[in-house]
């Protein structure tokens, strides 16, 4: 597939353009006593650092397992395997990623059942679930968004396009995460404090 092609249909780069204009840059976040150190989802350039996320890939084929993980090591991310999904539910619990590459069918635990427990849990559900499958039955892709998927990738996966699709979300998920600091952040400093702070720069 060429370049063009996959980044036209599959990146959300005008999304992800429009989150940037909207979470200010983490450097010109004021540093505030007594509250908890924002995180580093972006660098000192302001730029998503995708360095702190982690990938889980589930697969219980070892070919497509190593396929997917040779293709992912130019992303400069924590990668994890997993062989089936009760290992990857165990991954999970212990190193919550922001993205789960995840295999239809499998034994002991389906990719269905894996989502649904993601998706179901309030600690887990804003994951990023990419179901990787060979299916093409239109009732499979309908089950697996009603268990909660985010987005799919066919099989034989292209290089491509699983770096481009995977690039896109996490950034989404990274930012998605510092907004949410950053409005809760913004709560818990309320608006007088905010505002004695302002009043004392200006006069310093």
């Amino acid at each position: 597939m060429p370049a063009t092609e996959a980044d036209d249909r599959h990146a959300p780069a005008w999304w992800t353009a429009v989150l940037l204009e909207r979470v200010p840059n983490v450097t010109e976040t004021q540093s505030i006593p007594g509250s908890a150190t924002p995180s580093t989802a972006f660098g000192e350039s302001g730029v998503v650092d995708l360095a702190e996320a982690t990938i889980l890939i589930v697969d219980d084929n070892l070919q497509n397992l190593e396929l997917m993980q040779a293709y992912l090591e130019d992303l400069p991310c924590r990668i994890l395997p997993a062989k089936d999904g009760l290992e990857a539910v165990a991954l999970i619990e212990e190193h919550n990623p922001e993205v789960i590459l995840l295999d239809v069918m499998m034994p002991r635990m389906s990719g269905f059942e894996v989502c649904q427990k993601v998706k179901s849990n309030p600690a887990t559900r804003d994951i990023v679930v990419i179901m990787v499958t060979a299916l093409h039955e239109v009732g499979d892709f309908e089950r697996a968004v009603e268990c909660g998927t985010n987005d799919f990738i066919t099989k034989p996966v292209n290089k491509l396009e699983l770096i481009t699709r995977v690039r896109s979300l996490l950034e989404l998920s990274l930012l998605k995460r510092r907004y949410g600091e950053m409005l809760s952040l913004k709560r818990r400093v309320g608006p007088d404090e905010g505002s004695r702070q302002e009043a004392g720069q200006k006069l310093e």
